[in-house]
């Protein structure tokens, strides 16, 4: 099917419904329903003291390593909260806030990145496929399970989620092509955070925006204000709904900053500095939706009291969970491989064992 490549143009703009001072933009869009708002608005609660707790525990020396997405919070809510409960989320290694969201433990949630055994759930009850730290690898996955989906008859839709660094990596590229050609109910979720660690946006692509990158593999694109909620929430609604309906793949990108450094071993004052970071402090999407709730009274101190103290809750959970030293066993590496454990697998298991015994 041919394409009408004007159709597939993302906006000029960002798409924004709530501007950083907390007021509506009149674009001729309709608000989400408050109800999904005032959830999202606990969600965001919840996942700023998720990030904050995990650097905690990183400085505590209880974590390994942790990528925030402090200011980030709202893709994080947002890319989860328009998903069914049969749809399936792929994450990148910045996404454990958006899993939590999806309802997986949190200490198990961050069980891969504590550095015990693999991704610390279980990713077909939960529909949420193991954190991927190469960049874009998991494209391919998302789109493999996506395409499944639709070959066996299921209303399946599949949110692949990745960063602007990950735009510029082969396996991005293969991902859509191959998406697109087999219409595959997956929404590709660019979460543009300006920097690939230290690698500033201009410096990876030459494209007006990466929405525009749909173009080339006829996949429509979107551009949204990635510290707006509300906007999150309907443009990646309808993303999610267009998919499911049999229109193909959607690129949907989010126009968001990483207030925090790439991780707890990254310097970032080494490569931007504050007076950069300050104005993306006055975006914060906590505030944002939080002056626009209680401007109309759906919101007040005792709700919020409510979410704090379930946010809290959780910290406490994080907290006592990964608090001992997790049990380990080197025999667990060798596990979960493969379903009928190789020749070189199980002789790989065997140096191992040699190794620790002479250890013992």
């Amino acid at each position: 099917m041919t394409r009408d490549a004007a159709l597939l143009l993302p906006s000029t703009e960002p798409v924004t419904l709530i501007d950083p001072d907390g007021h509506p933009v009149p674009v001729g869009q309709d608000m989400p329903d408050p109800q999904a708002l005032i959830h999202a608005y606990g969600a965001l609660l919840a996942a700023r003291r998720f990030n904050d707790q995990a650097g905690a525990l990183v400085r505590q020396g209880r974590l390994a390593v942790y990528p925030s997405s402090h200011g980030q919070e709202a893709c994080q809510v947002a890319c989860v909260q328009v998903l069914d409960d049969g749809d399936w989320l792929f994450p990148t290694y910045r996404d454990t806030a958006a899993i939590v969201a999806r309802g997986v433990d949190p200490v198990q949630a961050l069980t891969l990145l504590r550095g015990d055994w693999h991704s610390g759930y279980d990713p077909h009850a939960t529909k949420v496929a193991p954190q991927a730290t190469p960049l874009a690898t998991h494209l391919l996955h998302a789109v493999g399970v996506a395409h499944a989906a639709r070959l066996r008859g299921e209303p399946t839709v599949v949110m692949a989620v990745c960063g602007d660094g990950a735009t510029s990596e082969g396996d991005f590229h293969e991902a859509l092509n191959f998406a697109a050609v087999f219409r595959t109910p997956v929404v590709f979720f660019i979460q543009n955070n300006q920097y690939a660690i230290s690698v500033p946006l201009d410096r990876q692509t030459a494209a007006p925006s990466l929405a525009h990158k749909g173009v080339g593999y006829g996949i429509p694109g979107e551009r949204v204000d990635g510290n707006d909620v509300a906007a999150l929430l309907r443009v990646l609604g309808t993303a999610v709904d267009q998919a499911r309906a049999g229109d193909g793949p959607q690129l949907v990108e989010a126009h968001t900053y990483r207030v925090q450094a790439h991780t707890n071993a990254d310097d970032a004052g080494r490569y931007r500095s504050a007076d950069e970071v300050t104005p993306w402090l006055a975006k914060d999407p906590i505030t944002r939706l939080e002056t626009f709730l209680r401007g109309r009274g759906l919101l007040d101190d005792k709700i919020i009291g409510g979410y704090v103290e379930q946010a809290s809750l959780m910290a406490e959970r994080l907290r006592t969970g990964l608090a001992g030293e997790p049990a380990t066993d080197y025999r667990d590496l060798f596990a979960h491989v493969y379903a009928e454990p190789t020749p070189q697998l199980l002789e790989q298991r065997a140096l191992v064992a040699d190794e620790v015994s002479r250890d013992l």
